[in-house]
């Protein structure tokens, strides 16, 4: 290093960092502009020290000066390959850089396969998860080749494929053993703990945790053992540990949380044991169900800890200072200037096994913890966030994200938990931790930022905090784990309508978008909280336009087209169904189904095994078939067929996935030549089910697709053969939903206005004869229920005074009675116009009566179709028929006065400038 440098301290979170200090005639040129070529080679040292490796490699590539200074061994001391794919040709390609390599982390088999090739001689630490795969030849190969190993941790997941061979293998080859962590080895035999008591002299951390047994009696040989765990371990003998352990000369820390020691042995272990100084116990239900034992504080002197314990109060006991606030404990240690080695040891193994344990009962989330989480768990959590070790701050911020979950499966979390956390200031904590250098703590962090946002309130402080700008920049992440829970946070904020924008503004959108093109191959999960993030974010009208600008239609029927995982699909329909849901208010209705292969793929996911798979692409589907050419291409692409067949599958699902698959069915009803299809292929029958459904959504809208069909006289013969006209009486006299009511009316108005008399006298079926000898009684079933239906907005006293006075107020006080809200919404065409008017000549005073209050909701000034309506109206020659229909002697009441109202209805849209 040639160019002369001033140095000078600062910090980097918790760490010291040594900064080049530099003198301006170096880096500046002649404009003053930063000139990074003149950069001293120690300050690009420091630079690279800063990035994480992905980053570190991208610089590196900028010239062949920093390339060389970025290999430097002093970069590669630490390496953390979790975030990584990495094979032997992965491993062999860093070997150059590795040989001064200190600390490894690691995930998966592949991985530990291809360690080796590192060509690591010097490594001191090596620390693996995911390690289910792990063999004892892998393992065993790892201690050969790394004789310098001092630190060995592999968990917190079993390690189900290791036995005792490999430990022992580790204590042959490693005597500079200092720590052996092992997760979930199913029996730790005699033989290697006793290698290890022989070889490793310095062995003074040991965890055998969640095993299914060990040797008692040979852990007790291992003398030089400071810390123990054996947390989770089953089958312990209580009695041959009180015979041996209290032995152990060093023994300081023992921690046999989530076991089921006994009273009798913790006493006997603080009364025999001179060196024990704390003993952990957390979620150990023998102890917790002894009152005596849980009331009795006299622990000889010794630390216990446990779920009942007062854990900071006892921590705190420790230090010779008690002046300090003792829920500060594990922060005021940490910013001690004074250090005690024997002391920290013991504060960093209590850090250590805490989160661990903490994680642990988190994720079994055992009833009746409450108060134990709210009243220090949580605190507990946001104070090992802070640690000095990056794993436990990695555990703990992971036991965050796992404690406020009640339901995975449907997102559910612990509202006051999670307002615990944002209470005591873990909101800035874990946006802090998100924004760290370190993938692995970005990547936890956002994981507990994620799920703590389910909580509206909690939602809203991540907002406040700057947490949407933070998770929209982790989004862009080369990491994949990074990326995947930073869209996990988008998705679950872009539930408040209140976030949405934010997220746009913050580029979010363009993110997420981005996500779905970035891991198209194996990238599941990032791609499912991509989409879902996508489909919550286009329910709203603007967002819905810029999802569109930035590619996100290409991207989402990319997914539905060529995904094969469920809960992609599913987030990719909804999302698609959302963008095609603003109707009139942007063009991405049309620009969804133009998108190649849009509407096949949609058709063909109504086929899928996974209901919610179905449940959203029948939706999608709908919004889409409020389009004209969707409407048409989706029959073209087979939609007909396949809504069918799903409205016929799906008699005994969810009422999400009925609603969708009869709304699917009502749009591609609108057209004439769809409803005759879905008539003939045998649609009728399943919509009369749903429409007999105790649901509300999925009868009204059952009901509104009949409403469609029985348009067709061959059609409505088939809903009276298939027994619709019971199911349609019951909607309209009994159904909550008033627009049910008043569909299931319309349908009935259509089938016995006397179009369907001549189909019925050749029939549709073999069966017909039979059936037509009942259409007598079904007519007056059906005429009956809907004057009752109509009397029911009848306000007589309203009436009486409309029938005397030509006055406005009058007919409004009717309109106001009668009016229903959600039929402005409804949309008929000129030929469904056209059928009304000619029902306001029909013989029938039902009928009559009946038309007219349709044509009232469907002209009711404000109506989103109204002026679409009174157009059609006025070319279909209505004022005139509305005119003799108010004054005819012989029309009920209801039937005239409903027609006044729609003369007046037409005379306002014809004066209101919009309509002109």
């Amino acid at each position: 290093m040639s160019r002369k440098v001033r140095r000078r301290l600062t910090r980097r979170g918790k760490e010291k960092v040594d900064y080049p200090d530099i003198e301006e005639s170096f880096v500046l040129d002649d404009k003053g502009v930063v000139d990074w070529t003149k950069l001293p080679d120690d300050t690009v040292i420091q630079l690279f020290s800063c990035l994480n490796y992905r980053d570190r490699a991208s610089l590196s590539s900028t010239c062949r000066t920093w390339r060389t200074l970025g290999s430097l061994p002093c970069l590669w001391q630490v390496l953390d390959l979790r975030p990584h794919k990495c094979d032997a040709a992965a491993a062999t390609s860093l070997a150059s850089r590795c040989r001064d390599l200190q600390k490894l982390r690691f995930r998966g088999a592949e991985s530990a396969d291809a360690i080796i090739n590192l060509q690591a001689r010097s490594l001191s630490e090596i620390s693996g998860d995911y390690c289910r795969k792990i063999s004892d030849a892998t393992l065993s190969v790892i201690a050969a080749r790394h004789e310098k190993l001092e630190s060995l941790q592999l968990g917190p997941d079993f390690c189900e494929r290791i036995s005792s061979d490999a430990v022992k293998a580790v204590a042959l080859c490693c005597s500079h053993l200092r720590k052996l962590r092992l997760s979930g080895i199913r029996e730790v035999e005699g033989d290697a703990i006793n290698a290890l008591a022989r070889n490793c002299p310095n062995l003074i951390d040991v965890g055998f945790i969640d095993c299914l047994s060990i040797d008692e009696i040979a852990l007790g040989n291992v003398l030089s053992v400071r810390f123990l765990s054996v947390a989770g371990t089953t089958s312990v003998k209580w009695s041959m540990v009180l015979q041996h352990w209290n032995k152990l000369p060093n023994l300081g820390g023992l921690d046999v949380s989530r076991t089921d020691i006994i009273p009798n042995a913790v006493s006997r272990l603080f009364s025999s044991s001179q060196s024990l100084k704390v003993l952990c116990a957390l979620n150990c239900p023998a102890l917790e169900e002894d009152a005596s034992f849980v009331s009795n504080t006299n622990h000889r002197g010794k630390l216990l800890l446990a779920l009942f314990t007062d854990i900071f109060k006892g921590v705190a006991s420790l230090f010779a200072d008690t002046t300090k606030q003792e829920r500060n404990t594990f922060l005021n240690w940490q910013n001690t200037t004074t250090k005690d080695k024997k002391l920290d040891e013991i504060m960093n193994w209590l850090e250590w096994i805490l989160s661990h344990s903490l994680l642990r009962i988190a994720e079994s989330n055992p009833q009746g913890l409450d108060n134990f989480w709210l009243s220090q768990g949580a605190y507990l959590l946001l104070s090992l966030m802070q640690s000095t070790q990056e794993e436990v701050q990695e555990r703990a911020a992971t036991g965050l994200a796992t404690f406020v979950v009640i339901d995975d499966e449907n997102a559910s979390i612990d509202g006051g938990r999670a307002e615990t956390v944002m209470r005591d200031g873990g909101i800035r904590l874990l946006l802090n931790l998100a924004k760290s250098w370190r993938e692995g703590l970005q990547s936890e962090a956002a994981k507990a930022i994620a799920n703590l946002s389910v909580n509206t309130n909690v939602a809203k402080a991540v907002a406040e905090e700057g947490g949407i700008d933070i998770l929209a920049n982790l989004a862009r992440s080369m990491n994949r784990l990074v990326a995947e829970e930073a869209a996990g946070g988008l998705w679950n904020l872009s539930v408040g309508e209140e976030h949405k924008g934010a997220i746009a503004q913050a580029g979010g959108v363009k993110a997420l978008v981005d996500l779905i093109f970035k891991w198209s191959n194996g990238g599941e999960g990032v791609l499912e909280r991509a989409a879902g993030a996508l489909a919550n974010l286009a329910a709203d009208d603007k967002c819905s336009m810029e999802v569109a600008s930035v590619g996100g239609v290409h991207a989402l029927v990319t997914l539905a087209r060529t995904c094969k995982v469920d809960g992609v699909q599913e987030q990719a329909a909804r999302a698609l169904a959302n963008l095609a849901a603003h109707g009139d208010s942007n063009s991405n209705n049309a620009a969804v189904g133009q998108e190649a292969g849009a509407l096949e793929a949609l058709v063909q996911l109504t086929q899928s095994p996974h209901d919610g798979v179905r449940q959203e692409a029948a939706g999608a589907l709908w919004n889409l078939s409020f389009d004209d050419r969707n409407r048409e291409a989706i029959a073209a692409a087979g939609g007909v067929e396949a809504l069918v067949a799903l409205a016929n599958s799906c008699s005994n699902s969810s009422p999400g996935l009925q609603e969708r698959a009869a709304g699917a069915l009502w749009g591609l009803s609108v057209s004439e030549a769809n409803s005759i299809a879905i008539g003939r292929d045998g649609g009728v029958a399943p919509l009369i089910a749903f429409a007999r459904s105790d649901a509300e959504d999925v009868h009204e809208t059952a009901a509104g697709a009949l409403w469609n069909l029985a348009f067709n006289p061959g059609n409505a013969l088939r809903i009276v053969e298939e027994g619709g006209v019971p199911a349609l009486v019951h909607l309209c006299s009994s159904s909550v939903s008033k627009m049910a009511r008043f569909m299931a009316a319309l349908a009935l108005a259509y089938m016995f206005d006397g179009r369907m008399d001549e189909v019925a006298l050749v029939g549709t079926s073999s069966e017909s004869t039979s059936k037509t000898v009942s259409l007598d009684g079904a007519r007056r079933m059906a005429l009956k229920h809907i004057e009752a239906f109509i009397l029911t907005f009848s306000d007589q006293q309203a009436f009486s005074a409309a029938a005397v006075s030509s006055a406005p107020a009058a007919l409004s006080q009717v309109t106001e009675s009668a009016r229903i809200l959600e039929a402005g919404h409804l949309r008929c065409s000129g030929a469904e116009i056209g059928r009304f008017v000619v029902m306001l000549r029909n013989p029938s005073s039902v009928l009559k009566a009946c038309a007219a209050f349709a044509l009232l909701q469907f002209t009711i000034p404000g109506g989103r179709h109204a002026a679409h309506h009174v157009s059609l109206l006025q070319n279909a020659g209505a004022p005139r028929v509305l005119r003799a229909a108010a004054a005819a002697a012989t029309a009920p009441l209801e039937a005239k006065i409903f027609a006044r109202i729609v003369l007046r209805n037409l005379e306002h849209h014809q004066t209101d400038p919009s309509f002109l």
